[in-house]
């Protein structure tokens, strides 16, 4: 496998908002990036604000272009504030350092994008990714 396709895209989606649903939280955005950052799927649940599309696309835009979760970035940024200050500006608004996106792996460890969302806790956002990469069977990296 060399690229993330639609129908995974589809499936991520589909058990990431299961995974919401499960756990009652609140209605979610949730984003699906291929490997260069390029949106190739979407959804908004019922009742999610106007900022889920920008907030999870933000998280999942700086996950797969930095090659590590948005956890982690977050972690790092408060050791670095301005350069991630300056990364955000350079990338134009599309860079969010915050947790609840992680990247998509394939068996062999190949980055394949990554999958944010907005809604929740960056927690709840985080787990509900991970639920949504493994229904799809594929790595959360």
């Amino acid at each position: 496998m060399n690229s993330l396709t639609l129908n995974q895209a589809h499936q991520i989606l589909q058990g990431a908002m299961q995974a919401a649903r499960a756990a009652h939280y609140k209605p979610m955005g949730i984003v699906v990036l291929d490997e260069s950052g390029q949106l190739v799927a979407f959804a908004r649940e019922d009742g999610a604000s106007m900022f889920r599309f920008d907030i999870a696309r933000g998280k999942a835009w700086g996950a797969v272009g930095m090659g590590s979760s948005s956890r982690a970035l977050a972690e790092r940024a408060k050791d670095n504030p301005n350069f991630f200050v300056a990364l955000a500006a350079t990338a134009e608004g599309k860079f969010l350092p915050q947790p609840g996106a992680v990247l998509i792996k394939d068996a062999q460890g190949r980055i394949l994008g990554s999958v944010g969302a907005s809604g929740g806790t960056g927690d709840e956002d985080e787990l509900i990714c991970m639920a949504g990469i493994r229904a799809a069977g594929l790595v959360v990296g």
